[in-house]
């Protein structure tokens, strides 16, 4: 495993353990990020590819892994994540500098694993 598989299974446990107290909390989130992410007027991959320039602007470990993947499995290719990660560095400054190239590791990452 990846440091960014990692990731996503840390979190894993503790929002089982939420949702079990919040269920309908998590079904909702669910039932908006179905409808969400799929294909539209924008493509599922061009959706994840802007959670992943929200994800690097917010910081959000977590949110890069999550839509990184999701970038990955809907086809995003090398070209759009660089793109995408070069407009959430102008948009975020120095943070996104520095989150930024962690959606490029975690895209690597992805790649490697989901082709």
């Amino acid at each position: 495993m990846g440091q960014y598989q990692d990731e996503l299974k840390k979190i894993g446990p503790p929002s089982a353990e939420l949702r079990a107290h919040i269920p309908e909390v998590y079904d909702g989130f669910a039932t908006t990020h179905r409808a969400v992410y799929k294909d539209g007027a924008l493509s599922a991959a061009t959706k994840e590819l802007m959670a992943v320039a929200i994800a690097i602007s917010e910081g959000c470990r977590g949110c890069i892994a999550s839509h990184v993947r999701g970038a990955v499995r809907h086809g995003a290719t090398e070209e759009q994540m660089a793109e995408t990660v070069g407009v959430a560095i102008q948009l975020g400054g120095g943070p996104a500098s520095v989150y930024g190239p962690e959606a490029w590791e975690a895209f690597k990452e992805f790649k490697e694993r989901y082709g």
